[in-house]
Formats: structure tokens, C-alpha cells, sequence
């Protein structure tokens, strides 16, 4: 098989786990790039079909992901995730006889410990969106609110980044307290806001958001929107808790830190696992007992710290 096969194969795997495994865009685009990086790598070592592909040519594709690209565990276990997933396909289509993916072992998940803010910290992230200062002309535009209604939102419900960008304004039951989130697989769930965060949104929503709405219906009915008057994107999300985290003197935070100090915090207040694992939208309760192990590790601080031998 040459190039030109693999293109076609990896489209029809794309269009298979799109309708048939109904997964999210993000996920679908994190399997293409996947795929797309095994195969030109494949095709530039002279492993020009799929037919030829030996198990060892998947483990050194693997290898080269550590070695040369130096990408993180996590993103290899991701790799090879969707190199399992793609065999198997192959072969349930008839493509393959054989599976050579299935002489790769699954490396035990070295699960990384998340970075997680203290409270006081995220008081502050949440108090960084402020008015800017009056003699600075160009920002005519409240944008602050919409800032702080987005960090309010992502800590008080604990959302990922695409979650919040795609929350639409009738996603919002004020009366209620909840906001209706699409999460990964397209999955639904009813998470509450609390009070603040509620203020926030209904000031963003009074005072800002109808600054931003343009008559062309550019917003498609979403919550928050850049200067434009389009939905706000998952990179500029990112982008924007970034900024404000090094306005508030904070370093490496990123929108996952808010949702993992929101998982922390709860777990560390009395909430079953349980329920974290509802409100987080995790299909697997191992991905929300990550968190337990976080509260773990602030045992040997608090031994230190309040123990006469500590």
C-alpha cells in the first residue's frame, strides 16, 4: 500500500469512530493527529501498507515519541490508546487477519499528581478580571465581565475548557442553579453554579453580553463570546486563564487547574467520590480517585507542619 492508502484508511477510521462510536470532536481530532503521525512515520521507514506493519515497528513508533518528540507518558498512553483502537478497526473490517497492535502491553498509567490551588489562590485568579483602568480608551467593551463569569464558572462547576466555550444562554436555569454541560461523547449533565458564580453570569449577561451580539446571529446562542460577537473558543479560553492567572501573580495554571482545584476542594469538604465523579462527567470513578491521592499528598505537609515530631 502506498501513502495515498493510508490517507484513505485513516479517513474511513476518522468516519467510523465519528458515526459509529459518536465521539467528541476534540477526541476525533486528538485520533486523527494520532493517526496521521503513525502513518507518515510509517511511510518514511518504508512500511508502505498497513499488511507490513510488525509489532516492533508500532513499539519503535512509540519509542520515537519518547526519545525524539519527548512527549509526556500521559500523551504516549494516548498514542497508543488510539493505535489499539485503530487495529482493531482494521481487522473488524477485514482490512487485517492479524492485530499486531496486540503485542503492545499497556504500560502501567503513571498517573501525575494535578496541580491544584489553594483556596486564597483561586480568591485571587476569580478577582483578577478587573475594570480597566478609565483613562485606557480602547477597552470600551466590559470584557472583564465576561472574564470573571467564565473563571467563576469553570472553579464553581468545574468544566474544562470546551465545556464552558460551548455552554449556550439557554444552558442556564437561574431559578434552578444548574447549568445543562455537553461533555466528552457528547455526554449531558446537570451541574450547579452556586451563588457567585450566578452573579456573575447574571452581570455578564445584564452589563456585557448584549454589547457583543452582532444582528448576523454570529453567537449561535452561546453564553460567551469574544469581542467579535462569536462563540469563545476553547484556545482563547485558555489564553484568557492564563492572563489572568499571571495577573494574579500565579504560575502555571491552566483552565484544568480550576476544574482539578474544584474536584480537590469538594473531596476535601466531606463529597463523596461519587458524586465529584457525576458533577466531573467521568464515565471511570479511577479518573476522579486521582483526587483522593492529591488530598493524600497533603498529609506529610499537615504532619510537618502540626506534629511536636513533625
Amino acid at each position: 500500500m502506498s501513502a495515498l492508502n493510508y490517507e484513505s484508511i485513516a479517513q474511513r477510521f476518522l468516519d467510523f469512530v465519528r458515526i459509529e462510536c459518536g465521539l467528541s470532536s476534540n477526541t476525533i481530532e486528538a485520533y486523527g493527529r494520532d493517526v496521521r503521525d503513525l502513518f507518515i512515520e510509517l511511510n518514511d521507514r518504508g512500511v508502505t501498507g498497513v499488511q507490513k506493519i510488525h509489532p516492533r515497528d508500532l513499539a519503535e513508533h512509540l519509542i520515537a515519541l519518547k526519545n525524539v518528540r519527548g512527549l509526556s507518558a500521559s500523551s504516549i498512553a494516548r498514542h497508543l490508546a488510539t493505535i489499539k483502537v485503530l487495529f482493531r478497526y482494521l481487522v473488524s473490517t477485514g482490512v487485517l487477519e492479524n492485530n499486531p497492535a496486540d503485542w503492545l502491553d499497556q504500560p502501567t498509567r503513571w498517573k501525575k499528581l494535578p496541580s491544584v490551588l489553594s483556596p486564597a489562590d483561586v480568591r485571587k485568579l476569580l478577582d483578577a478580571p478587573q475594570p480597566p483602568a478609565e483613562s485606557d480608551a480602547s477597552q470600551r467593551l466590559p470584557l472583564w465581565l465576561r472574564d470573571r463569569a467564565m473563571l467563576e464558572l469553570m472553579y464553581a462547576s468545574g468544566l474544562r475548557a470546551s465545556e464552558v466555550g460551548g455552554i449556550g444562554v439557554r444552558d442556564i436555569s437561574e431559578s434552578l442553579g444548574v447549568i445543562r454541560v455537553l461533555g466528552k461523547g457528547d455526554r449531558e449533565r446537570l451541574v450547579p453554579m452556586g451563588v457567585p458564580a450566578r452573579k456573575a453570569v447574571d452581570c455578564y449577561l445584564t452589563e456585557c453580553r448584549p454589547l457583543l451580539v452582532k444582528p448576523d446571529g454570529r453567537d449561535n446562542e452561546r453564553l460567551l463570546l469574544s469581542r467579535t460577537g462569536r462563540p469563545l473558543e476553547r484556545v482563547a479560553v485558555w489564553q484568557l486563564v492564563k492572563k489572568h492567572a499571571e495577573a494574579a501573580g500565579l504560575r502555571n495554571v491552566h483552565p484544568h487547574t480550576l476544574r482539578h482545584s474544584f474536584a480537590t476542594h469538594m473531596l476535601i469538604g466531606g463529597a463523596d467520590l461519587r458524586v465529584v465523579q457525576e458533577l466531573l462527567g467521568h464515565s471511570d470513578i479511577s479518573t476522579t480517585q486521582v483526587y483522593t491521592h492529591v488530598d493524600r499528598s497533603r498529609l506529610k505537609d499537615v504532619h510537618r507542619r502540626f506534629h511536636p515530631r513533625g
